[in-house]
Order: structure tokens, then sequence, then C-alpha cells
């Protein structure tokens, strides 16, 4: 990106179109667009993650997270070219391994609720679906790197991961476990959900 943005309401896109990174227009409706959109949301998303209260190294793990997605987004405003490091895919496989050793070990269903900042991390990780699901709509119609992917999928997990921490973190008092889904083979077994 060769610029800063000095003007917000250029009125170049009243057209139905918006302009990359490279300086070409597409249609907003372009899958390109549409990527860069739900990158932009998730990133917005975090954003209102981090306004909760969070373990101090959550935190920083996010805004990280945060700078990352921002070059994810770069990388698609312009095609052909890299911005996003394999060191950062790289980075979201060693804070998942951290995260997940701390947990118990899954033995049924949970559902997307719990603490505020549970629920927002949860909130997050379905974004994180919806943007991989994006990019990968418009690798099948042009070329685009690996790291975009594979950074959108191991984010998703992340962010399952986290969500299960801050559900026990107790930082807002409500901390503690995991909702569990009722399902009717653990009522008939006497589980966490009977």
């Amino acid at each position: 990106m060769s610029h800063r943005l000095t003007q917000i309401a250029t009125r170049t896109g009243d057209d139905g179109t918006t302009g990359l990174g490279d300086g070409t227009r597409v249609p907003k409706s372009h899958l390109r667009v549409d990527a860069m959109g739900e990158v932009d949301e998730l990133n917005s998303g975090l954003g209102v993650l981090l306004a909760e209260p969070l373990p101090d190294d959550v935190r920083e793990l996010l805004v990280t997270i945060q700078h990352e997605l921002f070059n994810l987004g770069g990388e698609l405003s312009m095609p052909g070219y890299s911005l996003l490091k394999e060191e950062a895919v790289l980075r979201l496989d060693e804070a998942l391994g951290h995260y997940n050793a701390q947990l118990p070990r899954l033995k049924e269903f949970i559902l997307p609720a719990g603490t505020r900042s549970a629920a927002l991390a949860h909130v997050s990780r379905t974004v994180a679906r919806r943007a991989e699901r994006a990019v990968v709509a418009l690798s099948r119609a042009e070329a685009v790197n690996d790291a975009p992917r594979q950074y959108l999928n191991r984010l998703s997990d992340l962010l399952f991961v986290l969500a299960r921490v801050l559900n026990r973190a107790n930082l807002d008092g409500r901390g503690g476990d995991d909702v569990y889904w009722k399902s009717e083979r653990l009522r008939r077994e006497g589980g966490p959900a009977a």
C-alpha cells in the first residue's frame, strides 16, 4: 500500500465498485472484496472481545492476531502479493498447544456460551470460519496464497480453545466450566448434561 488514507468519504464507490490495493476497481460483490470484508468483521469482533476483562497473556495474543489479520486483509486486497508470513500460522499452532494443554479433555459438545468474554470468542470463531469459507471460495476463482486459509482455519480452532480458557478465567465472577449440550446420551448416562 503506497499511501495512507487522507479522505474517507471519496464517493468513488457510489457506482458499486471499490478499489483494491493494487489500484484495480472491482464490483463490491467480488469474491475478493467479500473475503476482505469477512476478515475485517473478524478483526472488529476481536476488538469487541478486547474491550472485555481478559488475562494479560490472552490480551497480548489477541492484539498480535489483530495485526496479523490486518496483514491478511492487506494481502487479500493486493492480488499476487504476500504479507502474512508462515510464522503467523506457526504462532497460532503454538498458542493452540499451550492453551489446549491447560484444559480438561472434552467428552461432549459444548454450547457457545458461558461468560461474556467466552461468548464473544465463540462469535469471533464463527466469523473466522465464515472468513475461511470466503477465502476458499476466492481461491477457487483466483490464485490465493495458502497462508490466509491456513491462518483462518487455525484461528477458529484457537478461538474455540480460548473461549474455554475464558470460561475458566473467572475475571467477571462467573467463571467455571464449559456449558455442555444436553444430549440424550449424556442424560441417560448421568453425565454433565444430566
